[in-house]
């Protein structure tokens, strides 16, 4: 059977491992490049036209597999969290979602814990970032994130033309005027990629995460105010949040 103090030996350790990854997950969400990625066909206009090779960069960070790192790193810490306060026999409250009890009987310190995770769990998600509204995407299963449409736009090679001003006469050769017209001599294919989330997931997240803030806070209101049962939440809580 686990003690408290055990718990706490290791919840300084928890807390710091977690304010780590959190860290780094905002970091990488802000790294724009590693969020994208391009794929580039070409082909010429006709068989004698210049090949050219295609060009591709891959998406290297899934926003939504980031949230959900950080998720499984805050579901430690919050497991631990409520393992010390349970074992403290504070006041306890049951968090209600209309009228569904998620976590029953919540000491009120772990109540005040969450109040303070969801308001940082807000701000995050609040920050992830969403796909270009200007443009349409649509899931590829392919490589697991977002694609355009693709768009055609052509390539055009500069090609010198004659322009004869005066025509040759029987006395005088003809004045001619070399230009350069614009001849379209293949077609470039751009279909665009991103590992962004899509704005309407982030509202219902935003959505879900105020309505668990709303429940925390009224449970702390009507809280009342060792050897420990280890207790397990934060799967309960993020399977809610994250749907």
């Amino acid at each position: 059977m686990t003690k408290l103090n055990q718990i706490l030996a290791v919840e300084k350790g928890v807390k710091s491992d977690v304010q780590r990854k959190v860290a780094d997950a905002h970091n990488l969400i802000n790294k724009a490049p590693l969020l994208s990625g391009i794929s580039r066909t070409y082909q010429p206009i006709d068989d004698e036209g210049e090949q050219l090779p295609p060009e591709s960069t891959r998406v290297q960070v899934q926003a939504e597999q980031v949230l959900t790192d950080v998720t499984v790193a805050l579901t430690r810490l919050f497991d631990v969290t409520a393992t010390k306060d349970v074992a403290n026999r504070s006041a306890k409250a049951d968090v209600k979602i209309d009228g569904v009890v998620l976590v029953p009987d919540v000491p009120v310190t772990y109540l005040l814990f969450l109040e303070k995770q969801l308001v940082d769990l807000h701000n995050f998600i609040s920050r992830l970032p969403t796909l270009d509204p200007s443009e349409s995407w649509a899931r590829d299963e392919n490589t697991d994130s977002w694609r355009t449409e693709p768009v055609k736009t052509t390539r055009t090679k500069k090609v010198p033309r004659n322009h004869v001003l005066v025509a040759a006469t029987e006395k005088h050769p003809a004045q001619v005027q070399v230009y350069n017209e614009d001849v379209i001599v293949g077609y470039w294919t751009k279909v665009g990629f991103s590992g962004a989330v899509p704005q309407r997931r982030v509202n219902e997240l935003l959505a879900r995460v105020v309505k668990l803030q709303e429940a925390v806070k009224y449970a702390r209101e009507e809280a009342n105010g060792t050897e420990i049962v280890d207790q397990r939440v934060g799967e309960v809580l993020f399977g809610y949040l994250l749907g």
